[in-house]
């Protein structure tokens, strides 16, 4: 099969978003968590594609999406090591690497049953204190909560 054949298994974009080297297995909790499945936008799904960097990876292209810095902040906790390339009349015109932040605000409940953060309306605050392991600790009460333990809404 030929580069431009190659090429052409999905279609460009001429303004959007396109998330690229997401592990195979995080690309369904990422349209979950996006919300991807309500949109109206033109959404191309890429998924076990193979990669030289992941062995196989997924991608996702969304027409006139441009990720806020919360939405780019729940990808992250989920892959956090994905590139998101902004297309702008079909050219790149910013690519960048996404890594979780220090701290996440607002959309990870507290895996402590007794945490403030489940029993009073607050915003949840995590410390973010092993981003190779997605290890976080919550503000209030202090827990450690290891990648699977804690929820993502």
């Amino acid at each position: 099969m030929s580069e431009n054949k190659q090429a052409l298994q999905v279609a460009a974009l001429c303004n959007g978003t396109v998330i690229d080297h997401i592990p195979s297995e995080s690309v369904f909790t990422i349209i979950r968590l996006l919300g991807l499945e309500h949109m109206t936008n033109n959404i191309t799904i890429g998924h076990n594609l193979e990669s030289k960097k992941l062995g196989t990876k997924g991608i996702i292209k969304i027409a006139d999406k441009f990720f806020t810095d919360e939405e780019v902040n729940r990808i992250a906790i989920i892959a956090p090591n994905i590139v998101l390339n902004i297309i702008r009349d079909y050219e790149v015109v910013e690519k960048k690497e996404v890594h979780l932040p220090n701290v996440l605000k607002g959309f990870i409940k507290c895996a402590n049953p007794k945490c403030i953060s489940n029993n009073e309306p607050m915003t949840v605050v995590m410390d973010v204190i092993d981003k190779k392991h997605c290890i976080l600790k919550c503000k209030y009460c202090e827990k450690e909560q290891r990648k699977g333990e804690y929820t993502i809404i």
